[in-house]
Formats: C-alpha cells, structure tokens, sequence
C-alpha cells in the first residue's frame, strides 16, 4: 500500500509492500525523470545482504559509510561527500539510502546540503527506518555534545519501505524498532489488549500513517510534529552517554523505550494524568517485551546535563508528556521534580 505525505507540490508516497525496493527505477523515472546518475550509499552489513540488489534504472554506484551510529559524524559526512563530488553529481542526479535509521539521517543529510539539495530517495531497512527516520524529511548527525544537533529538513521523492528486508532482522534490532512502534500506538491511545491480534506489518502501516499525517500538518515541528519526540527526552540523554563510552551499548529504540516509561511517570508527578496511563504504557512496552528501566551505569547527574541540552529544550528541560486534552510540549519542567521521578524510576522493581 501506499500512504502520502501531503506537502503540496513536494507531496510524495511512502510504498509499503513486499519487494518495494524493486520499484526504485519506476519512482526515479517518475519523479527525477533528468536524473542520469544514482549513488546508492548503505553501509557494509546491508551491502552483503543476500537481498541488496537494488536496481535504479540509470548509471548507479554503490558507496558505503559505517554501521549504525557511528555513521553520523561529521567527518563521515565529509568523507561522504568528497566521494560524491567526485561522480560530478548534478542537481538532477539523486542520492538514494539504503539502511537503518542512522544511514537514512546521515545520507539525507548530504542530499540537503551538496550543491544546496539533490534529490533523496529513501529505503530505509529497519524497523526504526520505516516507520520513523526515512520519513519526514529530518536529517542530520551528532555531535559530542548531543544527538543530532546538526542537520538540516530535506524531504525525499519517496520512501520504499520493503517488508522482505525487516523480515531478516536480528532480535536485538527489532526490538529496538518496536521502540518506535510502542511510541505510536501509545500516542495513539492503543491498550496492549488490542494488540493480541495485530501484525507487525500492521504496525508498521499504522505508524507511518500517524507520521504522515503529523508531518503534513507540520513539517517544520513548529507545533504537533514535535509529539513524536514523545519519551525522546531522555532517550536522547541516555544515548548520549552512552555513545561516550560504547556506540552499541544502547540502541535509539530501546531508549525510547525507557524514555515512554519515564515520561508518563513525571506526566503523573505532575498531576497532569493518574496510574492508569502509568499502567497503559508500562503493559504496552511489556507487550513487546521491551526493557523500560535505566540500566545502573547512567547517573542521573549526567543524564540532567544531557537533557538540558535536547535539541527541543528552550534553555530549560523540556518534555512532550500526556495530560487530560492529550500529548503536548512542556516547557520549563522543575529540575528537582525531573531528578526526583528519575530516582524514584531507578527504585521501582
């Protein structure tokens, strides 16, 4: 199936579908019909894939950045882009990402900024790509100082969401995807009971839906696309620290997962819901059998500094948490109040 995301004139599909990657060369032709030259940019897990037989229809060339978080460095970038540059890529050439939620961040990235925009296509791997990072138009990398502080919107031509290639995921990291799912669903007022009978393709389907529409309403987070930074206030945090110590110690979605349990417990410290919301989200989290506990080796000193400086935060902590009329933005949120919910969080068994 196809869902847009409605943008005008720029509007473009999100294919959700078995064998997606296979319609590249149709989507180039219908939406870059000038383009004489694709770089196809994965990493070196994707590219020994037995199924990374992307085919663009044009002269294509295949480049590679490192695995996982450690692709979103600004010298990778760099690197990145000299290579790009030295295929004389045009403004009506296209770059195409082939990967995980970090791949798509940091290749759109250059799509934005060489020659000021080339266009992107996406197709994105994992389950935190499909439904999260390759739609929307946000990319960029990190910085010592935190996660994707550099970056810029450019939003691609389409997005092939192929259900072959997450059919082949490891555990660890589709479970991490499901840190995304969770987050949907839970914005979307879903109980884990529901859950019994719906398929991971569902899910999929239904969070790309949610994405869509969110960003189609706000592409530039100026107001509701910034709920889908729901939990990511601490998951920030958390990967901050712990990509200082070990790029693999922690993955995007299993700190979201942790973030959702947090924010609904400082929603309710605030009085903003009572335990029943606490209830729902920790038995959807447990539904997909997520962990949604800080591990012991993050003080809570540094996860404050850390969140302190979330690319959302107005010079204060800033938080997206449910309350009666539904999820929103709060700003200037008590330090004390934040570090007494993380430690009484730390505490629960």
């Amino acid at each position: 199936m196809n869902v847009v995301v409605d943008l005008g004139d720029r509007s473009y599909d999100v294919v959700l579908a078995e064998g997606a990657r296979h319609q590249l060369a149709e989507l180039i032709a219908r939406r870059a019909a000038s383009a004489r030259v694709a770089l196809i940019v994965t990493t070196p897990t994707i590219a020994a894939q037995p199924w990374f037989n992307v085919a663009s229809g044009i002269d294509q060339h295949v480049l590679t950045v490192p695995d996982g978080e450690a692709a979103k460095r600004l010298d990778v970038l760099e690197e990145l882009l000299e290579e790009v540059a030295q295929f004389d890529l045009s403004r009506s050439d296209v770059l195409v990402g082939v990967g995980g939620g970090a791949l798509t961040d940091v290749v759109g990235f250059a799509a934005a900024t060489y020659l000021r925009g080339v266009a992107l296509v996406q197709i994105p791997t994992t389950l935190v790509g499909q439904v999260d990072a390759a739609i929307g138009g946000k990319t960029g990398v990190n910085l010592r100082s935190g996660k994707n502080l550099v970056g810029a919107f450019h939003q691609p031509i389409g997005v092939l969401c192929d259900f072959e290639t997450i059919a082949t995921l490891p555990e660890r990291e589709r479970l991490s995807g499901l840190g995304e799912v969770a987050k949907c669903w839970i914005l979307e007022g879903g109980f884990a009971a529901e859950l019994t009978d719906v398929s991971l393709h569902d899910l999929v389907v239904m969070s790309v839906k949610l994405k869509a529409a969110i960003v189609g309403a706000d592409e530039r987070e100026g107001g509701r696309r910034a709920l889908l930074n729901y939990g990511h206030t601490l998951a920030h945090a958390l990967e901050k620290v712990a990509l200082a110590r070990d790029r693999d110690e922690l993955r995007h979605g299993e700190a979201v997962a942790i973030g959702l349990a947090f924010a609904v417990r400082l929603a309710a410290a605030l009085g903003r819901v009572d335990d029943s919301e606490v209830v729902r989200h920790d038995e959807v989290l447990d539904f997909f059998a997520l962990q949604r506990r800080i591990p012991e080796n993050f003080p809570t000193s540094s996860l404050l500094e850390a969140m302190a400086h979330d690319k959302k935060a107005h010079h204060d902590l800033t938080f997206v948490l449910a309350g009666a009329e539904g999820f929103e933005t709060v700003n200037d949120v008590d330090p004390q109040t934040v570090s007494d919910v993380l430690e009484r969080f730390r505490g629960e068994r």
